[in-house]
Parts: structure tokens; C-alpha cells; sequence
């Protein structure tokens, strides 16, 4: 075990050269051009430290770089290469490592990932058994890859994702996430003459927030977020039509289902509005329960690699990982670049951990595959 992390450790300059490629090439999820840039910089590397070219699946413009060594049903890494940061951004967030620090526009979310995976993958002798699953729309909801990554998921017997860690921490559970926009319709007039005669869309949008927001659950770890709102057009117009957005987050999958049913149950408090609802779950939790093993694994291997103590984090945010384990498949998530500041103007990357979370992630991928394989 040892002797991975040196050699990672010794790979560092090349895996640093890596990195720079991927952040220097800008790839925005809006952008498919330039996510299909970032593809093939994805692919070259990925072709050098493996010896194997991807395939390339087509994702409505955003492709989606897949690889399978021998049988390919182990275990799936799995990444993205799209960002939330738009071309452009690298005039004011430059690519650079200085202090210890690596920083540029996706740098931490998560392309510094992507490198590692290679990497990790590069020090191994027999890669029979690995998958590579790398995507280019997870910042907007996977809606091009989803299928594909649950797919890919239910082929492998464990899933290691190699999204950022905030501190070090590996990701252990995640909540699940739904989504709602609310339409509210009511009836114009005039507020100075006759406010009687319409139905206000904003009183009724007011009266709509605070029913929503009683759905939460604190003690369930349940969120229900009221966000974008909208209503009205004039200062002397009653509101005819309105908006609403929700964010929800939970920490199981019947609690999902609970706020699913109360959102659609909502009725209208004023005479004569109507409300609309669109939405509804969007990907289930990470339990703790789909990353106990594989968690257990990974502490071990850490100890063995002489890196510490390895601690795990359950998180509000979603990521594929989400998608892997509502598939049925063990999965552990945040193996990827150790640093801080994601979709943030601070985003960074420590230097030092790059090497040591690769030589975690080859560890892993050699006990999930190798002879005396461990089960998740």
C-alpha cells in the first residue's frame, strides 16, 4: 500500500499538469461546445494513463465518456467535467498553485477529480472488474446522463464518486432533493377603484409560502425552502398571476414521498384562484445505509496508507452519487480533491491531498477488484 501513495506522490507535477488542462479548458453547463471540449481534454488523459480510449455517448450535445476494462462490473468511478463557472471566468479566477493552494474555475468541482481518477488508476497492474463514468451536465441535474448513470450503477456492485471534500471528509449520506414551481392565477383590477374585484395573486402566494414552509420538519432533517418568487406588473394593479419556486431536501426517501403528497394536496386559500404545481422529486437521498461498508473500507485503507483518521460528513447538497445509490448500488462519495469554496470565488484545492486521496481511491478500487476482493 505504501508504495501507491509514493508513487502518486512522485506523480504529483504530472497530475498538477492534468488538472491545469481540464480548469484551463472552460466547460459551463449551458455551454455544450465547450463541455465537449473539456470531453476530449478528459479523454486524452484518460486514454494516456490507462492505455484505453472512452466511449463516447451522446447526451443531447453534452457527451458522456464511459470505459470498461474486462468485465466492468465491480466498480464504477464516476465524475463530471462541466462547471457552473462561465467561459470567460478564467480572467478573473486564473489557473495557479501557490501556498499549498490550487486554485481556477472548477478547480475544486470537481475537475481536479477527474485528474485524480486517472492518476489513481494509472498505479494499478490489473484495472479487470473497474469502470469509468465521467458526465457533462451533473451542475444542471443530469438530465441528459441520468439514466445512463443509474444504468451504469445497477451493472457495478459498489459506486466511488469522485466529487470535491469540503476539509477531508468523505460524504457518507446526502439528502435527497425535490423541486416545485407554483403558478398562481387570479384576476386583475384596479387598486386605487375596485381592489374588491380582483384576486390577489400576491395575498394568495403570501398564505401559499407559509403552508409550504410548514411542511418542513426540522427533527426529520426536512427542508422546504421557499426561493424565487414573482407576482404582479404595476404598483396600482391587483396581481393576476404569480410564481413560486421550492427547494426541498430530505433526509429519506418517505420523507420525500410525504412532502411530494402535501405539496400536491395544497389548495388556494382566496375564491376564484387557482394554483399550479410542476415538479416534484428530482433525486432521492444517499443514505447512510448505501455508504456503511464502503465507508468502513475506506477507514481501514486509510489507516493501512499511514494518512490518518478518515471522517465521514452527512451533507445537505446532491450530486450523482444520489442517483447511484437510489439505484440500488453501495456508494461512497466525496474521494475526489481535498479543498473548500465550490461555485465560489474562493474555490481552491490543497495540493498536498491530491496524491494521498488518489492512492485512497487506488486502494479501494484494488480491494473492490483484486484477488481476496472485498464485497460492499
Amino acid at each position: 500500500m505504501p508504495t501507491i501513495t509514493a508513487a502518486l506522490e512522485a506523480g504529483l507535477p504530472s497530475l498538477l499538469a492534468d488538472i491545469e488542462d481540464l480548469v484551463r479548458t472552460e466547460s459551463p453547463s449551458g455551454d455544450p461546445a465547450a463541455v465537449a471540449d473539456c470531453a476530449r481534454v478528459a479523454a486524452g488523459i484518460g486514454t494516456r494513463l490507462t492505455g484505453a480510449a472512452p466511449e463516447w455517448i451522446d447526451g443531447s450535445g453534452r457527451p458522456a465518456l464511459r470505459w470498461r476494462f474486462g468485465s466492468g462490473d465491480r466498480v464504477l468511478l464516476l465524475g463530471h467535467f462541466d462547471t457552473v463557472w462561465p467561459v470567460g471566468s478564467l480572467a478573473t479566477h486564473p489557473f495557479e498553485v501557490a501556498g499549498g493552494r490550487l486554485t481556477g474555475p472548477g478547480c475544486f468541482d470537481m475537475k481536479a477529480g477527474v485528474a485524480q481518477l486517472f492518476h489513481a488508476l494509472s498505479v494499478l497492474d490489473d484495472l479487470d472488474g473497474v469502470s469509468v463514468l465521467l458526465t457533462g451536465d451533473e451542475e444542471i441535474g443530469a438530465p441528459t446522463s441520468r439514466t445512463l448513470i443509474e444504468a451504469e450503477a445497477r451493472r457495478n456492485r459498489a459506486v466511488l464518486v469522485l466529487e470535491a471534500s469540503e476539509g477531508g471528509a468523505l460524504k457518507t449520506a446526502r439528502k435527497g432533493i425535490s423541486g416545485y414551481e407554483l403558478t398562481v392565477a387570479g384576476r386583475a383590477a384596479h387598486a386605487g377603484l375596485e381592489p374588491h374585484k380582483g384576486i390577489n395573486t400576491t395575498t394568495e402566494l403570501a398564505h401559499q409560502v407559509l403552508a409550504l414552509s410548514a411542511l418542513a420538519d426540522p427533527a426529520a432533517g426536512t427542508t422546504v425552502t421557499p426561493t424565487v418568487a414573482a407576482s404582479g406588473t404595476t404598483r396600482n394593479t391587483v396581481p393576476d398571476a404569480a410564481r413560486l419556486m421550492v427547494d426541498v431536501r430530505v433526509a429519506t426517501a418517505a420523507e420525500q414521498d410525504r412532502v411530494d403528497r402535501a405539496v400536491h394536496g395544497l389548495r388556494p386559500v382566496l375564491d376564484g384562484a387557482s394554483l399550479t404545481f410542476s415538479g416534484g422529486p428530482d433525486r432521492p437521498p444517499l443514505p447512510t445505509s448505501a455508504s456503511a461498508g464502503l465507508f468502513a473500507l475506506a477507514r481501514g485503507l486509510y489507516a493501512e496508507l499511514g494518512l490518518g483518521t478518515l471522517r465521514g460528513v452527512a451533507v445537505g447538497g446532491g450530486s450523482d452519487g444520489n442517483l447511484t445509490a437510489g439505484a440500488g448500488t453501495p456508494t461512497l462519495d466525496g474521494l475526489g480533491a481535498v479543498g473548500g469554496g465550490a461555485h465560489a470565488d474562493d474555490e481552491h484545492v490543497t495540493v498536498a491531498e491530491l496524491p494521498r486521496r488518489a492512492a485512497l481511491v487506488a486502494s479501494l478500487v484494488a480491494s473492490l477488484t483484486g484477488p481476496g476482493r472485498v464485497e460492499p
